[in-house]
């Protein structure tokens, strides 16, 4: 496991003396080491820039709920083809170890799909918060 960060992921909030509204702004940071590594090549560009999207939505313990279409309208892509993106991030492996897991739980009650959630996982060299 290397001692040097690759990439985090860090929140930033900020509350307005005028207006009394937080703001939380999300920031990914590649660190050069990142490019060092492999893992930037590695992990390609359809794929980091899916990462980096799905990132965009994350909360404090690396999970989010964004919708397929949501996440297809901030890669300027069709839902079909973030789709295929998800998938792909998802069954990528650093070092052997996912990256990204996507759960989708079923109501069996309503019998209606739940939204999916996607987990950043705090692997090897991926620093989140």
């Amino acid at each position: 496991m290397p001692d040097k960060n690759l990439v985090s992921v860090e929140t930033q909030s900020e509350l307005s003396l005028i207006t009394g509204k937080k703001e939380t702004r999300i920031f990914v940071k590649m660190y050069v080491e990142a490019v060092h590594s492999g893992l930037i090549a590695d992990i390609g560009p359809e794929r980091w820039q899916t990462l980096c999207v799905i990132a965009a939505f994350m909360d404090e313990k690396g999970e989010c709920y964004p919708t397929q279409y949501a996440i297809a309208e901030r890669l300027n892509v069709a839902r079909e083809t973030a789709n295929r993106r998800i998938k792909s991030l998802c069954d990528y492996r650093w070092q052997g170890r996912a990256v990204v897991v996507k759960v989708q739980s079923r109501d069996h009650e309503k019998q209606t799909w739940d939204n999916v959630r996607y987990t950043i996982l705090p692997i090897s060299g991926l620093k989140m918060f």
